[in-house]
């Protein structure tokens, strides 16, 4: 899955969950579009949906620092290479 499939993907459910059109990569999600908790783990089901698994603790507490999609992107990149990795051993 290449950067650009993600990004897609996550703007489409920024668009479809939350109703916000086109968010800026960048934009503090918080501050720019009133994100709250609740807003928070509505994305990471839809993350879940979109990996086609669920997400571990770990996994879980890894997004607590998230604020933008780019970090949103880096996060679903580095879930996908720690399990390829664990997959590969």
């Amino acid at each position: 899955m290449t950067r650009q499939e993600i990004e897609r993907e996550i703007k489409n459910i920024f668009q479809r969950e939350f109703e916000i059109e086109n968010p800026g990569m960048d934009d503090d999600l918080r501050e720019t579009y009133e994100f709250d908790s609740i807003d928070a783990i509505e994305l990471l089901l839809e993350i879940e949906k979109f990996l086609g698994s669920e997400l571990s603790q770990e996994e879980k507490k890894q997004a607590m620092d998230i604020r933008t999609i780019n970090q949103i992107c880096d996060y679903i990149e580095r879930i996908i290479q720690t399990r390829k990795a664990a997959v590969a051993k």
